[in-house]
């Protein structure tokens, strides 16, 4: 993680597997640690000062989002511009652009977070929901017409680990 801004919180440093990927743009703050072939882009602030924020082997974090507090598991998408305050994300959930997640959130497994939306403090998301609106309401996947599975493909396949690869400069 040569030039990125990472910063030690009471003694605590940020760790970065050794196969991630974090942009020189990202902001790391104390208790944070990068999993395998995850990926952090520009503008992100991982910040792990009242508790850890901890990103899964596999997971990236998309340009300008802000993750406080926050615990994804493997797999996990978050979208341009979230804001992951206090949260936990289960392994292979897709959290959408300009999403914002309350504290004391849990998103479950396989979940699809909705852009745009407003989960607020406390919601627990049941497994394979999808989820929508200002405030959230979530839906069973398999009531819903969207093709989860085509949708799980197109971004946990690695195309965004090899993506964040191709970005020389950038990481």
């Amino acid at each position: 993680m040569v030039d990125s801004r990472d910063y030690a919180f009471e003694g605590v440093r940020p760790e970065v597997h050794d196969d991630a990927r974090v942009s020189r743009e990202a902001t790391l703050v104390g208790d944070v640690h990068v999993g395998a072939d995850a990926s952090v882009w520009p503008g992100v602030v991982l910040r792990g000062d009242v508790a850890p924020v901890e990103v899964g082997a596999e997971s990236h974090v998309g340009d300008g989002a802000v993750l406080h507090a926050a615990s994804l598991g493997d797999r996990v998408m978050i979208g341009h511009g979230a804001v992951l305050n206090e949260t936990t994300v289960d392994d292979g959930a897709l959290v959408g652009f300009n999403t914002t997640v309350n504290a004391d959130v849990h998103v479950g497994e396989r979940c699809i977070v909705a852009s745009g939306t407003v989960v607020p403090n406390g919601y627990d998301i049941p497994p394979e929901s999808f989820v929508r609106g200002v405030p959230a309401r979530a839906t069973p996947l398999d009531e819903t017409r969207i093709d989860a599975e085509s949708i799980f493909e197109a971004y946990s396949t690695g195309g965004y680990t090899d993506l964040a690869s191709r970005h020389s400069e950038l990481f």
